[in-house]
C-alpha cells in the first residue's frame, strides 16, 4: 500500500501542473481568437496563406496541450482513488486513538528516515554561509556590515521586454522600412502603400536557478538581517545573469571596424537609419579612450550630461559603460554597440521567483531563486558591434 503522505504530495504536484497547463491552453486559445480576426481582415490570397499556416501551428499546439491536460486529469483521478483507498485502510483512530496515532507517526517517521538515509548515502554535505564565513559579520562589538558596491546597471531597461506565458514560441517583428505615403490629387485612386516586412523570431526559455544554504547559527548570532543580505546577493546574481545574456546578443549584430572618432561619427551619422534611437554601449576601456580625446579647441570629445547615468554623451547620444569582459571578451578591449538596443534585442521574460525554507538536516535555511527568460536578436539593422582603432 502506498504511503498516504507520498500520494498526497504527488497529487498536489499534479494539480499544480494541471493549473499551469490550463493557463497555457487559455493563452493558445487567445492567440487562436486573434487569428480568427486576422482571417476576417485578410484582403488577398497571400495574407490568407500566412494566416492558414499559423492556424495549423496553433491547432497542433492546442491538440498537444489538450492531450497533456487529459493525461494529467487521468493521473489526478488515479491518485485521488489511491488516496481514498489508503485512507479507508488506515485504522480508525476513534477505535484505537493511541495505537492509530502511534502507527501513523511511526509510518511517517519511517518515510522520513528512509529519505534521509538515501540522501546521506550519497555522501552529500552542503557548503554554504555558516558562522565561519560570517565570522567577520558577527563581531563582539555590534557593527553594521559594509557591502561592497555592486554593478546596478540593468540592461533590461534598455532593450525590449516581452512577458511570455509559454516555454517557447514565435514573436512577430515588423521591420522599420522608413517608407512614406505619396501625395494624390483630389478623388484619385488610393495607391498601395509599402507592405510591412514581418519576420518571426523564435524564442526558447532557459531556466537559471540555485540556492545558498545559511546556517541558523549565523542568523541567530548576528544583529542584522543576514537572510536579507544573502537574498540581496541572489538578486544581484540574477541581474548579472540577465545583463550578460543581453550583452552577449548585442555582440551578434553586424560587426564593423572603425578607426578614430571619425569612424564612430560615420556609423552614427550615415550607417544607421534615422528611425532608430541610437545609444552607445561601450567597454570601459573604449569609454576611457574617447573620454581623453579633445577637439582642435582643446574641448573634450565626450560632453557632460547629468540626465544620463554615465554622465556623458557622444555626439548627442547617451553613453552606457560596461566592463570590458562583458561587452568585449578581455580586459582592454576597445569594443561597443552603437545603435538602438530596444529595436535590436528582445528579452522574453517568463518567470522569476525566490523561496526560503528550513532544512532540518543542516539546521539552517535555504535561500533559493530561479529566473526563466530568453534573449534574442530581433533587428540586425538596428546597430553595429564596433571594434575601435585609435587614429594615427
Amino acid at each position: 500500500m502506498s504511503n498516504p503522505v507520498i500520494v498526497a504530495a504527488k497529487l498536489k504536484l499534479k494539480r499544480s501542473a494541471l493549473e499551469v497547463k490550463l493557463s497555457e491552453i487559455k493563452e493558445v486559445q487567445e492567440r487562436s481568437d486573434e487569428l480568427v480576426r486576422a482571417i476576417d481582415e485578410a484582403t488577398n490570397e497571400e495574407d490568407l496563406a500566412t494566416v492558414e499556416k499559423s492556424v495549423e501551428e496553433i491547432q497542433s499546439e492546442l491538440t498537444a496541450k489538450e492531450e497533456e491536460k487529459s493525461n494529467l486529469e487521468k493521473e489526478i483521478q488515479a491518485l485521488e482513488l489511491a488516496l481514498e483507498e489508503s485512507n479507508q485502510k488506515t485504522p480508525n483512530q476513534n477505535d484505537n486513538p493511541e495505537g492509530g496515532q502511534r502507527k501513523m507517526k511511526k509510518g511517517n517517521e519511517e518515510v522520513r528516515d528512509g529519505i534521509n538515509a538515501y540522501i546521506r548515502s550519497k555522501g552529500q554535505e552542503r557548503a554554504g554561509f555558516t558562522s565561519v564565513e560570517g565570522g567577520a559579520l558577527i563581531p563582539e562589538e555590534l557593527l553594521k556590515p559594509q557591502e561592497v558596491p555592486a554593478d546596478v546597471l540593468d540592461l533590461a531597461k534598455l532593450v525590449n521586454v516581452v512577458p511570455v506565458t509559454s516555454g517557447s514560441g514565435k514573436y512577430p517583428v515588423i521591420k522599420k522600412s522608413g517608407s512614406k505615403m505619396a501625395s494624390q490629387s483630389e478623388l484619385a485612386a488610393n495607391p498601395e502603400l509599402a507592405k510591412p516586412v514581418i519576420t518571426e523570431v523564435a524564442y526558447d526559455i532557459e531556466t537559471y536557478r540555485g540556492f545558498i544554504p545559511v546556517s541558523s547559527e549565523s542568523i541567530e548570532d548576528a544583529d542584522y538581517d543576514v537572510t536579507g543580505m544573502i537574498a540581496s546577493e541572489i538578486n544581484d546574481q540574477e541581474l548579472n545573469t540577465k545583463n550578460f545574456a543581453i550583452a552577449s546578443v548585442l555582440k551578434t549584430v553586424p560587426a564593423k571596424a572603425v578607426t578614430g572618432v571619425d569612424g564612430i561619427k560615420t556609423v552614427i551619422n550615415k550607417d544607421i537609419k534615422k528611425v532608430y534611437a541610437v545609444k552607445a554601449i561601450l567597454s570601459a576601456s573604449l569609454f576611457n579612450a574617447l573620454d581623453l580625446l579633445k577637439d582642435a579647441d582643446g574641448r573634450y570629445l565626450l560632453t557632460p550630461d547629468a540626465t544620463v547615468e554615465s554622465g556623458k554623451k557622444l555626439f548627442g547620444k547617451e553613453v552606457i559603460v560596461l566592463d570590458d569582459d562583458m561587452i568585449g571578451t578581455a580586459d582592454g578591449d576597445l569594443k561597443g554597440f552603437i545603435g538602438d538596443p530596444k529595436a535590436a534585442v528582445t528579452l522574453f521574460d517568463r518567470k522569476r521567483a525566490s523561496v526560503k525554507w528550513t532544512d532540518n538536516d543542516v539546521y539552517g535555511e535555504l535561500l533559493a531563486a530561479f529566473v526563466r527568460f530568453d534573449v534574442e536578436k530581433t533587428d540586425s539593422e538596428a546597430g553595429f558591434y564596433i571594434t575601435y582603432t585609435p587614429a594615427v
